[in-house]
């Protein structure tokens, strides 16, 4: 068994997901509950997906950090403020 990170991203009506070491597989939910749930079917199908065709597993490599920064600092780019 492996462990892949996923990345969930709200939308309108709705919340988005990707694997970023399995480019391609995606889902979506209605809540975060949902599309994790899906997000673990469409993995499980996609490694089937990669074990039929002879190809390589990718390892899990993405790591998640959270940074911490301050929201109430002017920020520049290129001297432009």
């Amino acid at each position: 068994m492996k462990t892949y990170p996923i990345i969930i991203e709200k939308a309108n009506s709705n919340y988005s997901a990707y694997c970023p070491d399995l480019p391609g597989c995606v889902a979506t939910g209605v809540t975060v509950r949902e599309v994790k749930k899906n997000m673990k079917e469409a993995i499980e199908l996609h490694i089937q997906g990669l074990k039929e065709d002879g190809l390589p597993i990718p390892r899990p490599s993405t790591g998640v950090v959270y940074l911490e920064v301050e929201t109430s600092a002017k920020v520049s780019f290129y001297g432009v403020q």
